[in-house]
């Protein structure tokens, strides 16, 4: 991997980003200029809190999560990525830059009852 793509997966850092919260999707325009949408379901089943990685790690499946979860607040976590808070009342994981964009520009499995 040369330098440059290597430091867009060390450090993406988002140029923009919009909250859907009809459609339940969450846009973001990475530095390269790459858009992605993630679902507040996906991100409500991908959760990286230890609560959630536990349940993951003893169950190894992700929970099933109703289509209508929204995100209800996203709340900056300073310059390394976002505390989003969702309409479940779950609100304690961190999605760092990183894992998003890993979200982002991976194969997704999505997050439906």
């Amino acid at each position: 991997m040369n330098a440059t793509l290597s430091s867009l997966f060390e450090n993406p850092l988002p140029q923009s980003i919009i909250n859907h919260e009809e459609s339940g999707m969450l846009d973001l325009v990475w530095q390269d200029g790459r858009e992605s949408r993630l679902s507040h379901g996906l991100l409500r089943a991908r959760c990286k809190c230890a609560a959630c990685q536990q349940q993951y790690r003893q169950q190894g499946t992700y929970p099933d999560i109703s289509p209508s979860i929204r995100l209800d607040a996203i709340h900056p976590v300073s310059d390394q990525g976002l505390n989003l808070v969702f309409s479940d009342g779950h609100g304690r994981g961190i999605y760092p830059w990183a894992y998003l964009h890993e979200l982002s520009f991976t194969p997704k499995v999505e997050a439906t009852s």
